[in-house]
């Protein structure tokens, strides 16, 4: 059972600052703020005055705010005191405030602890309050812009649209179910195969959004793969506008692999350099290519560097060809897959003309460079200027997988014909169960500990 008594905590970044936010929770908290302030505290508006120690002496001066429940964050009444932010000074003041409300037990909060009382009290759903902790953590403006598009609804919204209309065809199945003896054909009349389609559709549209958001959160892993000496460490260091890998014209100088995060159009995107692949009889350097793969079967997208000149002449060295072929039986479909031909610079004649799925560049000169991070940015979900509807998680996706498993289901139970109801029945409740953990509305205590538990206290 939750532990309803007050909570507490000092709700700013630790560290000096030039404010600080002490923030108190819990049911009739009015007292508390009273012997904090010395006053009684007008709903919603500021008041400046002093906060008072034991003696009535102050501690610091600065803004008071009630917010009486249920219109505040976390449903229940919250005072929050915004004061100078010295560590000294905000542990003073956190100290009073847990000293003022003994009596009626309050306590520090735990990490989250805000936030999930906003979601215990239907404030927040699920996905709203993990878009809190999203945004605070966000690394890229747009990352920030889904976050706050979640918080503000758009994905529970889209789930909850999905939700209601496996809804009203349970409804029509379960009537079905009850009244078997009414000679009508359910499937025609409720035009089941329309609707599932329609569903599975939305779902699909949901799905791709939740992806996006995905690799906005996480960053889009783009691993650089070829033979030693084609251009690897070059194309890092031209993609992160920084010497970060040592280049020269000996083959096998990268033995292990080289992550560097850069942004492209405000998409995060963690760029991986790694050893080059070959036959080798060098421990080192075999345990390096041991790590390559590690990293490909870890990639959102992998470059498959190649020689431009080779590439040109139709002589693709026999070592670059079980490369491609390895990436291509080893690879999920889930895994993007791109060859870059470096070296156009050393080409007689201009290349061939860029495709979606092959790239002519240079690493050297930079011939190319904006391309493949606009190829890049597109893999990644967004063109230019775009904005993803909302951030997702991992567990997200897997719910929305599991839905979509389900509504297959569902779809071939349809297709069978009316002796399949009750399977067509089971497959929509699945499917309604795994899109309702997303919200939080059939989600385990656990799951909550989980989520909750990885926020700042004072959230």
């Amino acid at each position: 059972m939750d532990d309803t008594r007050p909570i507490a905590a000092i709700a700013t970044a630790a560290g000096r600052g030039a404010i600080g936010v002490v923030r108190v929770s819990g049911r009739n908290i009015s007292g508390i703020a009273r012997t904090l302030t010395g006053r009684a505290l007008e709903p919603r508006r500021a008041h400046y005055l002093p906060f008072l120690d034991a003696q009535g002496e102050a501690i610091d001066q600065g803004l008071a705010i009630f917010f009486p429940a249920p219109h505040s964050f976390t449903g229940e009444d919250v005072l929050e005191l915004q004061g100078h932010g010295g560590p000294v000074v905000m542990q003073l003041l956190l100290r009073r405030a847990l000293e003022a409300g003994r009596e009626q037990g309050l306590r520090l909060a735990e990490p989250g602890e805000f936030t999930r009382r906003a979601f215990l009290n239907d404030k927040l759903d699920l996905a709203q309050a993990e878009a809190v902790a999203d945004l605070i953590d966000a690394s890229t403006e747009r990352a920030a812009r889904s976050a706050s598009r979640s918080l503000a609804g758009e994905f529970s919204r889209a789930v909850g649209t999905l939700q209601s209309q496996l809804t009203e065809l349970r409804m029509l199945v379960e009537a079905t179910l009850d009244f078997p003896e009414e000679e009508i054909d359910f499937l025609e009349a409720a035009r089941a195969a329309e609707r599932l389609d329609a569903c599975a559709h939305a779902l699909e549209v949901v799905m791709r959004s939740a992806r996006r958001g995905a690799l906005l959160r996480e960053g889009l892993t783009v691993v650089l793969v070829g033979e030693p000496n084609v251009g690897k460490s070059s194309l890092l260091n031209a993609l992160a506008g920084a010497e970060l890998a040592i280049v020269t014209p000996v083959a096998g100088t990268t033995r292990d692999r080289i992550t560097q995060a850069i942004q492209i159009e405000g998409v995060a995107v963690n760029v991986v350099d790694t050893a080059g692949l070959r036959e080798t009889r060098d421990e080192v350097e075999r345990i390096g290519i041991e790590r390559t793969w590690g990293a490909v079967r870890e990639a959102d997208v992998v470059l498959h560097l190649l020689d431009a000149r080779q590439m040109v002449a139709g002589e693709l060295r026999a070592a670059a060809q079980d490369i491609e072929r390895a990436l291509v039986e080893q690879l999920p479909a889930t895994v993007a897959r791109l060859q870059v031909c470096n070296k156009r610079d050393l080409l007689a004649a201009e290349p061939p003309a860029d495709t979606p799925e092959r790239l002519w560049i240079s690493a050297q000169t930079g011939s190319g460079i904006e391309a493949l991070r606009r190829r890049l940015l597109e893999l990644a979900g967004g063109e230019p200027g775009a904005e993803t509807t909302f951030i997702a998680r991992e567990r997200h996706l897997q719910a929305l997988a599991a839905a979509s498993i389900h509504l297959d289901e569902a779809r071939a139970c349809v297709a069978a014909g009316d002796e399949r109801l009750e399977l067509l029945a089971e497959e929509l409740r699945l499917a309604q169960e795994a899109l309702g953990e997303i919200t939080g509305r059939l989600s385990a205590d656990a799951l909550l500990g989980e989520i909750f538990g990885r926020f700042c206290i004072g959230k």
